[in-house]
């Protein structure tokens, strides 16, 4: 008799095992990658226009941005790093030669926008950026 509750308690308790192995799976596949968690919705190339509200720094000069993933880098023409959050907010940083500036703001579908300031050749500025997928 002490057999059979022996081999009852093994049974069972490997039937959780296998339940408990089941549940991890489903709910593995279940979830998206990490790749799509990180903000892969964001991908592909931003044209971003700025604007200058502030200084004398020339207005409505167009960047190109790449997203992939979390990060946003330069998609040609200056150096460009940055980040993008799972819920579109996006912090950036470009530098070209002794220019350099930084800017906040969100990605929403194909769109997005946000402000900047900086020193473009000298000048303290700031401003406003729109950005487009292509």
């Amino acid at each position: 008799m002490a057999r059979f509750f022996q081999s009852l308690s093994v049974s069972t308790g490997s039937a959780r095992a296998r339940r408990l192995a089941l549940l991890t799976v489903l709910a593995a596949a279940a979830l998206p990658s990490t790749a799509e968690a990180r903000g892969g919705r964001y991908d592909g190339i931003w044209n971003v226009t700025f604007a200058t509200t502030r200084g004398n720094c020339s207005s409505g000069y167009s960047v190109p941005f790449t997203v992939t993933g979390s990060r946003v880098s330069s998609a040609g023409g200056g150096r460009v790093s940055g980040r993008v959050k799972s819920g579109g907010a996006v912090a950036v940083h470009v530098s070209v030669g002794a220019s350099h500036a930084s800017g906040g703001g969100r990605l929403v579908g194909v769109n997005g926008a946000g402000s900047w300031k900086g020193v473009i050749s000298g000048d303290r500025c700031s401003g406003t950026w729109q950005a487009t997928r292509s």
